[in-house]
């Protein structure tokens, strides 16, 4: 039986728009008798409300910008069009959720790709080993005079293979520019798919070159050093500081981290919306957060922060200031 092909798209509505009021910020008790009553006025009301807690894990599947368009104002219009979107997502009986869980453009096109919170470890046919962090892609690309690896987003870790000097150069690429590099072990990140979103770049054995693709500088980075660049730009050379690469023991490292940046950093590893109130996203965060169990982290900022969870589902997740 399709449950959602028995819903009428003013009742459709109605529970997305409960959906965002809900998740927006944290509800009053007079919010949440109103919810209550409402699902409470009509079976069809549960049966939608039940279908969207039955949809918690693909609610994962949300963009980011559909997910903080839902915290916009009420009565906006970026809100307005979230909720039409949500309620066509939720109960278009299956064929938007089609669109949705396909996988974007770097991953269908790319040689390797990980998934959310996935992470892979690949040997390239010199023997250059390039391990993938979580959401991440890329393209390969041996030939007989180089060997290039196009990323395509996310974060990768190289440990470059020894060959004869200059025979056949290995060759990081991307839009913003190359990193050649000089008998190595490097790191590299580019978190969005933007032309122009930055790449950070730190050295961990040996050397690097950076090469931005629209000036002619270049920058010849040794072992623990870092820097970001884009097509225009070179940012000042820095030292690598140990939670830059603490991904790699799966572990996420933080000293005295903005809670928005820190919850940013962990939903790279976790499906679905995680966010905080306003209030407090300005606190700070030190520690070492184990991201095998997401779950686990959040608990433990609430202990030490002394905060509270809102959680519609367990894929959709904020934090609030504790209630008095």
């Amino acid at each position: 039986m399709n449950t959602s092909k028995e819903i009428s798209p003013k009742v459709s509505r109605e529970a997305a728009e409960w959906l965002v009021e809900l998740q927006s910020g944290q509800p009053s008790p007079q919010t949440q008798v109103q919810w209550q009553a409402w699902r409470d006025a009509h079976p069809e009301h549960e049966q939608a409300w039940q279908h969207i807690e039955k949809l918690g894990e693909r609610l994962g599947g949300l963009s980011s910008s559909l997910a903080h368009a839902t915290l916009a104002p009420k009565g906006s219009l970026q809100r307005r069009r979230a909720i039409k979107t949500l309620s066509m997502l939720l109960f278009a009986g299956g064929t938007a959720w089609v669109v949705q869980d396909k996988m974007p453009w770097w991953q269908l096109n790319a040689d390797y790709s990980t998934g959310v919170g996935e992470q892979q470890r690949v040997v390239l046919e010199d023997g250059t080993v390039v391990q993938l962090n979580s959401s991440s892609a890329i393209n390969v690309a041996y030939t007989a005079q180089q060997r290039i690896v196009m990323l395509l987003r996310g974060e990768i870790h190289i440990v470059t293979a020894h060959e004869p000097a200059n025979r056949r150069p290995f060759l990081v690429a991307s839009d913003q520019g190359s990193m050649r590099a000089l008998g190595t072990q490097f790191v590299v990140r580019q978190l969005t798919n933007d032309k122009d979103s930055p790449i950070k770049i730190g050295v961990l054995e040996g050397a690097v070159e950076v090469a931005p693709n629209e000036i002619s500088t270049k920058v010849r980075l040794q072992a623990g050093e870092q820097l970001s660049f884009t097509r225009h730009m070179l940012t000042p050379v820095e030292p690598i500081l140990p939670y830059d690469t603490a991904w790699l023991q799966r572990m996420l490292v933080a000293d005295d981290m903005p809670l928005a940046e820190f919850l940013a950093e962990l939903s790279r590893y976790r499906k679905g919306s995680l966010s905080c109130d306003d209030s407090i996203k300005h606190l700070k965060v030190s520690g070492t957060y184990p991201l095998e169990d997401t779950d686990k982290v959040i608990d433990m900022l609430q202990q030490s922060l002394k905060l509270e969870i809102r959680m519609l589902t367990r894929y959709w997740v904020r934090l609030m200031p504790a209630s008095v």
